[in-house]
């Protein structure tokens, strides 16, 4: 009996005690930035999104999880000015893109990270327009930030528009499948 307890008291204080070693790092959503960049065969399109929210979880030094939201209502062209910005503004946000009056955030889900040289090799889902796919990237931490760029292949989320992979005589009319983000995270 007095075995069992003590197993049991040893388990209860290794759980509680691992559970301490994690902590929850909260990304300030306000000073953190995403910048894209879209192509195409005759030139590029660049922009801004908004962090919503997001966390790391650290044990001890070392990411171990994290999760992000993304808001996608926040989408803005930074190259382009007056009736082109509104105009691809509106474009992006519809259904042949983002579709973001059906779909107002993104969001990513760090699921292993595996620490190197760099920084760490991050492995999470990724969900665009309600479809989830796997990304890997790799991510430098500096103290209380974090940076990153990923590509992205907007066709396995849906958005076909303009994509030779799936369209033929397009000519240069025809938009890269993969767009470019570059996180700077706070926390």
């Amino acid at each position: 009996m007095k075995t069992r307890l003590k197993s049991l008291i040893l388990a209860i204080a290794v759980i509680v005690s691992a559970s301490t070693f994690a902590q929850k790092k909260e990304i300030k959503a306000s000073e953190s930035k995403i910048n894209w960049v879209g192509k195409k065969v005759t030139g590029e399109h660049s922009g801004t999104l908004s962090l919503s929210q997001g966390f790391l979880v650290f044990e001890g030094e070392n990411i171990t999880g994290g999760e992000f939201i993304v808001d996608m209502t926040s989408l803005k062209v930074t190259d382009l000015e007056g009736e082109y910005k509104k105009k691809l503004e509106g474009h992006l946000s519809s259904d042949d893109f983002f579709s973001i009056q059906n779909h107002k955030t993104a969001k990513l889900v760090v699921t292993k990270a595996k620490k190197t040289d760099k920084g760490y090799k991050i492995a999470g889902d990724l969900t665009i327009k309600g479809k989830t796919n796997p990304i890997s990237f790799e991510l430098a931490v500096n103290g209380n930030s974090a940076s990153t760029k990923l590509m992205v292949d907007r066709t396995k989320y849906d958005i076909k528009y303009g994509s030779g992979s799936f369209f033929d005589n397009l000519g240069d009319k025809t938009i890269n499948d993969e767009f470019e983000l570059a996180v700077e995270l706070k926390m």
